[in-house]
């Protein structure tokens, strides 16, 4: 007999409780290890795109401007005959963008920039503190 009206079925629930408690803390660690991060690569991927776009456009803008700038500027000079050569010029422009551009995402990160007086340390083997005002010797 159960002693103070307690039932010998108490204890399962007990155990189903903590099994319940288990899986929860497992589906909240997986959701907080999985999907969270997913939404931050998803907000940084956004503001990419969205940048790219914005620079694209800009760089539209900019190769429109020098083709309206030659035709207009330039009086008879680029007439007639020679009426291609300001689209020849922007369309070069344009490739010489998207080259740079290539050639800078191709070439990965660049080196960290030292300051002159931490590059020279580093090259004698010396160790700047992170104020990078002093130079002490490794050993500290």
């Amino acid at each position: 007999m159960a002693p103070l009206g307690l039932t010998s079925d108490n204890g399962n629930r007990g155990l189903r409780r903590s099994g319940d408690d288990a899986l929860k803390l497992t589906i909240d660690y997986l959701k907080q290890e999985t999907l969270e991060p997913l939404k931050g690569l998803g907000r940084f991927i956004a503001a990419g795109v969205a940048g790219s776009l914005l620079i694209a456009i800009g760089i539209l803008l900019l190769l429109i401007g020098v083709l309206r700038l030659l035709q207009e500027e330039t009086g008879s000079a680029l007439t007639g005959d020679w009426s291609w050569v300001p689209y020849m010029v922007v369309v070069l422009l344009g490739l010489a963008v998207m080259g740079v551009a290539a050639w800078r995402i191709t070439a990965g990160p660049g080196e960290r920039k030292l300051p002159k007086v931490a590059a020279v340390a580093k090259s004698a083997g010396l160790e700047s503190q992170n104020t990078g005002s002093e130079i002490t010797e490794g050993s500290s």
